[in-house]
């Protein structure tokens, strides 16, 4: 399986995809971003991965932005998009345009805390428990079928810094565990659900602390 990696930030998703290459039995086609001077690009390059950054400045507005950066996604012709820490909204005709192939790993038990400041929401309103999502993108924003999550405990004196970091731990082995039953054909979207093994879940999947993936 081919996968473009989608990143706007430092790409440790990206990393924790590359270095579990081999186990997962997967290539890269390329790493995109939206900011020419974002870190990812550097460990793509770093990695031997082609890279490519697209400033949303240079268009005249989101829509013209997005059909370039998913033409070059296109040219590359990845069989899986993994959205690790893309910070834009994508529209629309470009999510149907790979719809069933496009992921988001996203920092809160979804649907719980869609969009951005997750942690300090979540710290707001007082929760026991938080953690992070993968889940297939939809034109609604975070709001797509879940394949799996990873809950951490909110422990007393915690900043949405110090929960940040607790969260960032389980993204990345809750992404490589979920690109790997992708690649594996054990995951795909099925309409506004997720098939596992060929039959709907009723609930996402799991991480345990082995790092497996289980049914609930």
């Amino acid at each position: 399986m081919r996968l473009a990696v989608l990143a706007s930030g430092r790409g440790s998703n990206f990393q924790a995809l590359f270095d579990a290459r081999d186990r997962l039995g997967v290539g890269f086609a390329g790493v995109f971003s939206d900011r020419p001077g974002a870190a990812v690009l550097d460990r793509a390059r770093a990695a031997g991965v082609p890279c490519r950054a697209i400033a949303p400045r240079d268009f005249p507005d989101r829509g013209a932005h997005d059909e370039s950066l998913f033409s070059a996604i296109a040219d590359v012709q990845p069989d899986l998009i993994v959205c690790a820490g893309y910070m834009r909204l994508i529209g629309a005709a470009q999510v149907r345009r790979f719809a069933g192939r496009m992921i988001n790993i996203h920092p809160s038990l979804l649907p719980a805390f869609p969009g951005l400041d997750t942690h300090a929401r979540a710290l707001a309103a007082g929760v026991r428990e938080h953690g992070t999502s993968v889940h297939y993108v939809i034109p609604a924003l975070d709001a797509g079928p879940v394949i799996a999550q990873a809950t951490v405990p909110v422990r007393p004196g915690d900043d949405a810094g110090s929960l940040a970091a607790r969260v960032l731990e389980r993204e990345h082995p809750l992404l490589v565990a979920s690109v790997g039953l992708i690649a594996a054909g054990r995951v795909r979207q099925l309409d506004d659900r997720v098939a596992f093994d060929g039959l709907p879940l009723d609930a996402p999947l799991q991480l345990g602390p082995d790092e497996e993936l289980h049914l609930p």
